[in-house]
């Protein structure tokens, strides 16, 4: 079973967000990225190369967490680079901030 979205540390309850929309879709590309690592990882450990002389359900639910973390720790550091373009594709879309809105009319 793979999970769409993790916890994310320092993260701020519902209601109380005061992030920006960049903030917001830099956080987003980072998690979509995480997602990526994670169904690439995931395809990857279903090859089978023969038997699997030490396999275990356990060994398979630690490769799971180890996948996770690293997915994660990719997204974070931005290793691939894939949510720094994405982001930068999606930021054309974002309504100009107060700040560089025109003045006057």
């Amino acid at each position: 079973m793979t999970r769409i979205a993790s916890p994310t540390p320092g993260a701020t309850p519902a209601g109380t967000s005061a992030k920006t929309d960049r903030e917001k879709l830099a956080e987003t590309a980072r998690q979509f990225e995480a997602i990526f690592v994670r169904q690439m990882l995931a395809a990857a450990r279903k090859t089978d190369f023969g038997s699997d002389l030490f396999g275990s359900e356990a060994l398979g639910t630690f490769r799971e967490m180890q996948d996770d973390r690293f997915a994660e720790i990719t997204a974070q550091t931005g290793s691939l680079g894939l949510a720094t373009q994405i982001e930068a594709q999606l930021a054309r879309l974002l309504p100009p901030t107060a700040g560089t809105a025109k003045a006057g009319g």
